[in-house]
């Protein structure tokens, strides 16, 4: 039966496969008496979910090649006996006829006397052998509560997957596409993680905080998922197929209609130019920057370089990703990100960190680099090389003093010095610039100007900052809200502030390319947007409609306004 569930749209697109649960809730048990007309009915239904059940095990003992299929060719094998056995299926039939129980409470009482068999042998194999019970009733469990029909099963059986899960790491991300992931469907998480940005980098469409996910959604239902709305179809209907291949559809001819936007001046209706720079972590994303347009690479993640190894990479290491990032821009300016880690992923790049307490406000960013300045010498040193192969900037993360950028612009000299000294052709000049993402570094940046060559806002964290709210956080997701009177107040200081002192400012965070800012962040004076690519054309296309003057003649009421609602009132007249 068709059920729809909620969650936020965290990466757009449209999605159909088959449901794979990563953590599987346990199984509802229909504890309802069952009535005498319909027991043959419900022993049959039990019957064919014991088929489908040995069906599947066929089907993956025939996957099965090598090593592999030599070490779980046996359990399979124990399993299909299992199901065969008539001490399991007898007693579960008699369960059904005389007890009148329904097939999922009869399977159960069934798994809990075997299970009190086995642990009462002695032998510790065999008692271990009650898990083989456990997997095979639930491998039956699972079979009753699927309801899709044949048809579905047979269009189930030629699309992919949809990822069905609590969490999944950014990390895990990159396999799960490549290895035909059509989705992901999560119960928890928020539209600003870590993972919800690299799924919108891969263009893997995600739902976050689907709470009743894992509650209703079983392995191998059909799923269609809408990650721009946030829903997520179970057993959708042939009505919701169509509207599937019709946004398909019309899909492909708006992204006709953009492509005749690549290499389009952004400009506003009233000629101001706006700057759209890409947010890159990998040479895809480089290449598409490239593609589209894009005035540079306005934020290079360097840390991708480091997650999921062992080892740390080292200068050449990152000299070679660096020069490839350069030379892929063909003279383009591109702003490389020091090392922007904490304890909370420490775990899965080779850094060996203290765990801790609230890792978002612990020793990441710039004070991971203070701390263990042979990391940021090594980096700093791999940029600088890769200076002479064209325009690089160097942007430093989680910055709340002007000493810090001090630190760092004294190390950056050193390293130059040393790389000059060594025969090294670097850049003549090289620019520094903080991220200001913390609301203490936004509000003293008047005093820490004269540190900075440029600056870069990264508005995801400036906005958990500043609202005291874990972005992480599905249960905070109503109070992360960019369009607060606070965040507002910060971004328009910021931005005047640097524009007084001469200094370029871009906005690096999400806000940048979601098109439904793009009139509210023009209004606040802002002109250098740096966005995933794949959002530039549609930034582009929002841009060449607006009247930068007639927005800016807005900023005073929306930076009055004392609630989101007020908020919202201007941006409707602005859109008049």
């Amino acid at each position: 039966m068709r059920f729809v569930l909620t969650g936020g749209g965290a990466s757009r697109g449209m999605a159909l496969g088959r449901a794979r649960l990563e953590h599987p809730s346990r199984y509802l048990i229909d504890e309802r008496p069952l009535g005498e007309a319909d027991v043959e009915a419900e022993i049959e239904r039990l019957r064919r979910a014991i088929a489908a059940a040995r069906d599947e095990l066929q089907v993956l003992r025939e996957k099965l090649h090598g090593t592999m299929a030599r070490e779980v060719a046996e359990f399979i094998d124990a399993h299909s006996l299992m199901l065969a056995d008539r001490e399991l299926t007898t007693g579960v039939y008699d369960l059904i006829r005389i007890g009148r129980y329904r097939a999922s409470a009869a399977l159960k009482m069934q798994r809990d006397r075997l299970v009190a068999v086995f642990e009462a042998m002695d032998d510790p194999y065999l008692r271990s052998r009650k898990e083989d019970v456990d997997h095979v009733i639930a491998r039956v469990q699972a079979g009753l509560m699927r309801e899709s029909s044949t048809e579905e099963r047979k269009l189930a059986s030629r699309v992919g997957e949809i990822l069905v899960s609590d969490t999944v790491a950014p990390s895990e991300l990159v396999p799960l596409a490549e290895h035909g992931v059509l989705g992901v469907v999560l119960s928890s998480g928020s539209l600003v993680s870590h993972s919800a940005i690299l799924a919108r980098s891969l263009h893997l469409p995600m739902i976050v905080a689907a709470h009743a996910a894992l509650a209703h959604i079983q392995d191998d239902d059909l799923v269609l998922i809408d990650g721009e709305y946030g829903e997520v179809v179970v057993h959708p209907t042939a009505q919701d197929i169509a509207r599937y291949r019709s946004r398909q559809r019309e899909a492909v001819q708006q992204g006709k209609r953009l492509a005749l936007l690549a290499n389009v001046a952004t400009c506003t209706r009233d000629g101001v130019p706006i700057a759209l720079y890409a947010n890159a972590e990998s040479p895809a994303d480089v290449a598409q920057a490239r593609a589209l347009g894009a005035e540079g690479i306005g934020l290079y993640r360097t840390e991708f370089l480091f997650l999921q190894r062992r080892e740390l990479p080292g200068e050449e290491e990152q000299f070679l990703a660096y020069r490839d990032l350069v030379l892929g821009m063909g003279g383009l300016p591109v702003t490389i990100r020091t090392l922007d880690l904490g304890a909370d992923k420490a775990d899965s790049s080779g850094l060996v960190l203290d765990d801790e307490e609230n890792p978002a406000l612990g020793v990441r960013g710039v004070r991971l680099s203070l701390r263990q300045p042979q990391l940021l010498t090594i980096q700093l040193r791999a940029i600088l090389r890769a200076s002479g192969y064209g325009p690089v900037r160097v942007l430093v993360p989680m910055v709340t003093a002007a000493e810090e950028m001090i630190s760092v612009r004294r190390m950056l000299h050193e390293c130059a010095r040393d790389l000059r000294s060594a025969g090294h052709e670097i850049a003549d000049q090289f620019e520094l610039g903080a991220m200001i993402e913390v609301p203490a570094a936004a509000i003293a940046l008047s005093g820490m100007i004269r540190t900075l060559d440029f600056i870069a806002i990264g508005t995801n964290d400036l906005v958990q900052y500043t609202l005291a709210v874990d972005r992480n956080n599905d249960q905070l997701a109503n109070l992360y809200d960019p369009l607060h009177p606070a965040v507002l107040k910060l971004l328009a200081h910021t931005i005047a502030v640097a524009q007084r002192a001469k200094r370029r400012v871009k906005l690096c965070g999400e806000m940048a390319g979601d098109k439904r800012y793009t009139a509210l962040l023009i209004a606040l004076g802002l002109t250098d947007f740096s966005m995933h690519p794949g959002q530039l054309l549609e930034v582009r296309e929002t841009v060449n409609t607006l009247d930068r003057a007639a927005l800016r003649a807005h900023a005073p009421a929306l930076l009055r306004a004392p609630t989101r609602e007020r908020i919202q009132r201007v941006l409707e007249r602005m859109r008049t």
